[in-house]
């Protein structure tokens, strides 16, 4: 849906993130407007605020759990997602911004649910827009942030979560209470400077692994119809998965099309929002096309993606499976990727094991079962308790250990921002390369944090009023620390829903406005000179 509406948009509009791109860098430094056009924030802040909430975690952490789960293949349609993209963003931007809104406390607000309720007559999806925008704004905004920061900084630093995740909730809440031109103002700063700096990092690791990038540009491009297939410890994914992971990575990352951006840029002071509409297609191109694309290339260079590395076993993606699985078999490989890759029951020949396994000093006495643990076979893994190595019976539930009070460690392929860190540790940069990630990291989670603070403030002034504010910003900063100490897995297959909730009826609103967008566009470029 989210390619198929912006292939339409880019057909129907011709092409305009090629047509209207460098347009779009003269409107962005100010060369089309004014100070006393209507607005609270200029084109570049605004443009910093929305980046702010897309250059996150997503460019980080959200690549490779793309390539972690799809493999190469998955970064393709993270571009193809970012190239149609620019025009859905260039979309939703405009038409929002033609309906923004002064609320009661005399500033500029806007968003989806104001052209569905005002142009469209759609009261009751502006509602469920508005709705899932407040819990996107914990989901996607705000929990995967405050977990890829803590697991960053734990990694490097060895700093416990709670400290991290205290410290930066507390900073967070501070900032979030001056509302959009506070918020505009720190994203106006740490968005340049965090992205340039981890550009320079990401492009001198690359060049470190130099001989390994034009093969790793090659095998995105022969995965990308094909799937990818099995590397080193990694078990493969077919192109339906590699295709829906990379797809939704790539929309994590821009979030075009779900409807956030068009809130940040309704701050802007201009009279023309056609002119916003051409600033925010720098948005996928800058955050996508750059910066995921150096992401992807560090760690596709550096060969870290298919490696094993010492971890520690999340619950949530731990499953025993009956059998024993060798990676040096290809049609253990196979069966195994098809059942990694969620196929249909009828399609799946491995079985999850139920049952008691017999453990003694941490190891597991039966030959019969296979550990499967973030998509490859888990090797040397030890099982233990809080007391030392585990002795006794581990109940088993379809795949799951249901006994208490234990933890798994072992080799398995990494994700998120432990692979993303390990990529460029592993360069000459050594440990400079992974503090440099992390001081990243930090920044890039916070002002997304930032950011979707804002989406969710709007989104709760429209449902209940300004009254409601401060009730939601506690709770938003509260939800940011809680999500430092959580699951990792279960906190990015949250992520996966709440992008859903916002998107599909963004897409249905845009999609119904396509005929006054066209007419904008057309009375825009009618105005200004010379014409593209």
């Amino acid at each position: 849906m989210i390619l198929g509406v912006g292939l339409f948009f880019t057909i129907y509009l011709g092409f305009p993130q090629i047509r209207y791109f460098r347009h779009a860098w003269s409107v962005l430094w100010g060369k089309h407007s004014s100070e006393d056009d209507p607005g609270d924030t200029t084109h570049f802040q605004a443009l910093a605020t929305a980046l702010s909430g897309t250059v996150g975690t997503g460019n980080i952490g959200g690549v490779a759990f793309a390539i972690y789960l799809g493999g190469p293949a998955a970064l393709f349609w993270m571009w193809a997602t970012a190239f149609l993209g620019m025009t859905t963003k260039f979309v939703e931007v405009s038409v929002s911004h033609k309906y923004r809104r002064i609320d009661t406390n005399g500033e500029v607000v806007g968003g989806p649910m104001n052209f569905m309720e005002d142009a469209l007559n759609l009261k009751w999806l502006a509602v469920i827009f508005a709705a899932a925008t407040v819990i996107s704004s914990f989901g996607s905004g705000n929990m995967p942030q405050a977990n890829s920061l803590a697991s960053g900084l734990a990694a490097s630093f060895d700093l416990p979560n709670w400290i991290s995740g205290l410290v930066l909730a507390v900073l967070l809440g501070a900032v979030i209470v001056g509302g959009i031109k506070r918020i505009a103002v720190v994203a106006a700063t740490l968005v340049p400077f965090m992205g340039v700096l981890y550009a320079i990092a990401a492009l001198l690791v690359v060049g470190h692994n130099i001989e390994n990038v034009i093969p790793s540009f090659f095998s995105v491009f022969e995965q990308a119809f094909t799937g990818s297939a099995a590397a080193g410890g990694f078990l493969g994914a077919s192109f339906a998965y590699a295709f829906n992971r990379g797809v939704n990575r790539g929309l994590f990352s821009n979030e075009a099309g779900q409807g956030s951006a068009p809130i940040a840029h309704a701050s802007a002071k201009t009279k023309e929002p056609v002119s916003e509409g051409m600033v925010s297609i720098l948005e996928p191109f800058i955050d996508t096309l750059i910066l995921c694309t150096l992401t992807g290339m560090v760690i596709l260079s550096s060969g870290v993606w298919s490696q094993k590395f010492e971890n520690e076993f999340s619950g949530f993606s731990i499953e025993f499976v009956e059998g024993k699985y060798q990676e040096s078999n290809p049609e253990h490989v196979r069966v195994l990727s098809q059942h990694l890759d969620l196929l249909p029951p009828e399609d799946d020949s491995v079985v999850p094991f139920t049952g008691i396994l017999e453990v003694d000093k941490g190891k597991i006495s039966s030959p019969s079962v296979t550990l499967l643990h973030n998509r490859s076979i888990a090797e040397d893994f030890r099982i233990a308790s809080e007391t030392g190595p585990y002795t006794g019976d581990l109940e088993v539930i379809e795949g799951r250990p249901v006994t208490e009070d234990i933890n798994i460690t072992g080799k398995s392929l990494i994700h998120t921002v432990p692979l993303t860190i390990e990529a460029f540790r592993s360069s000459f940069l050594g440990v400079i390369g992974e503090y440099t990630v992390s001081i990243g990291l930090v920044l890039f989670a916070f002002s997304t944090a930032l950011a979707w603070s804002y989406y969710g403030d709007r989104a709760v002034t429209y449902l209940f009023g300004v009254r409601w504010l401060l009730p939601y910003r506690l709770l938003y900063v509260l939800a940011f620390f809680l999500a430092t100490i959580s699951d990792t897995e279960f906190i990015w297959t949250v992520a996966y829903v709440t992008v859903a909730l916002m998107t599909i009826p963004n897409l249905i609103a845009i999609t119904l406005m396509h005929k006054e967008v066209k007419e904008i566009t057309q009375q825009y470029w009618q105005k200004i000179s010379p014409k593209p």
